[in-house]
């Protein structure tokens, strides 16, 4: 079996950045196959996504779920290279820093395969992090790599990456955002279904590992967003992932007046919370960059980010997780109320990796 490109994907976000670069190739005509990892293991939090966002079945799911990092991301290993010594594409396409990106990377590379690392170059500078080792690693071993901004392609070159590897596409983000948003506007109830104004609340996403698996400070998390809803006299929308959902039970947190939980949201009512949102509280890379392209002011309730795009340009601030601090950090961003250009691009990135990766790619028919 030859295939032009083998997509591997195996989380909520990577489905949502990589639907434009699906797409982008059935517009093309370019032949493609999609193994799914199984990382994300809620179905709520992933399979269902590719239905709302009508997208092809993948071919192969490895349905791993939740282990420590190197049992993890060894069996991805393992399944991944079977796949591709079957399929021999000729390139390989990961998107982003989690454990499926790196097994996808290392599998390909060992086999010899071209592999392409869509956003590329995002550094935090925190190696207590496991997204900064993958990241990393995936990145050297990579032979196409798609920064979204010239920052990020500054960081490549500072590593001693060859120019030639590098291309800057903008973010696969604003493509899906774009592609999405009206849609999701015209057809979710959520707001309806939440019995929520626009502009009459705060959303909030906490789920990294530095966060929720601490309990001092997932409480001190918790407080701050719950003075910010106080100060603010209105409720912090919580959609609670499963991960945090466990801590707070394992920990026996009580959630602070003001933070109202429910449940994971599919990709469009998500979108709409976001867009229609006064305000976002995150420890979310990606809902940095989402909250970016839709104008709505964020707070990473973070000491770091690998999104400091959305700080420079005034959409984002960082806070930490003291609670006067997001508290602070919210009122600014709030009384601000700043309008930005997204540093991610103009929609175009997928068709900006397509266009790359075309001189190695036996592209049997492009539509202009």
């Amino acid at each position: 079996m030859m295939t032009d490109i083998v997509i591997v994907l195996g989380t909520r976000p990577e489905i949502i950045k990589l639907a434009p670069v699906i797409r982008e190739c059935e517009r093309r005509d370019v032949e493609f196959s999609v193994i799914h990892t199984g990382q994300h293991y809620s179905d709520s939090l992933d399979s269902v996504f590719f239905e709302k966002l009508d997208l092809p079945t993948p071919e192969y799911n490895l349905e791993v779920g939740s282990k420590s990092h190197g049992e993890q991301t060894g069996e991805m290993m393992a399944g991944i290279e079977e796949i591709l010594l079957d399929e021999e594409p000729e390139a390989v396409l990961v998107q982003g820093d989690t454990n499926s990106v790196l097994a996808g990377a290392l599998a390909a590379d060992k086999l010899d395969m071209d592999v392409g690392h869509i956003e590329a170059g995002l550094r935090s500078f925190d190696r207590e992090m496991p997204e900064e080792s993958n990241r990393r690693v995936t990145d050297h071993v990579s032979d196409y790599l798609f920064a979204p901004t010239e920052t990020a392609a500054d960081f490549l070159r500072q590593e001693g990456i060859d120019e030639d590897r590098i291309f800057v596409t903008g973010n696969t983000v604003v493509d899906a955002v774009q592609e999405h948003i009206d849609v999701a506007l015209r057809k979710s109830s959520v707001l309806s279904d939440l019995d929520l104004d626009s502009g009459e609340y705060v959303l909030m996403t906490a789920h990294r590992a530095e966060n929720v698996d601490d309990a001092t400070r997932f409480q001190r998390l918790l407080r701050g967003a719950s003075r910010v809803g106080n100060e603010f006299g209105i409720d912090v929308v919580y959609p609670i992932h499963p991960r945090a959902e466990a801590k707070l039970d394992d920990f026996n947190l009580e959630v602070p007046a003001g933070i109202r939980l429910v449940p994971p949201q599919d990709y469009l009512d998500f979108l709409v919370l976001q867009s229609e949102a006064r305000l976002i509280l995150t420890d979310s890379g990606g809902i940095q960059e989402e909250a970016s392209i839709l104008g709505v002011p964020c707070v990473t309730m973070r000491d770091n980010t690998e999104r400091p795009e959305t700080v420079e340009v005034g959409a984002n601030q960082l806070s930490g997780i003291n609670s006067a601090d997001i508290l602070s950090a919210a009122q600014e961003m709030d009384d601000s109320r700043m309008t930005w250009q997204t540093p991610y691009g103009d929609g175009m990135a997928s068709q900006e990796i397509l266009s790359a990766l075309r001189r190695s790619l036996p592209v049997r028919e492009v539509v202009q």
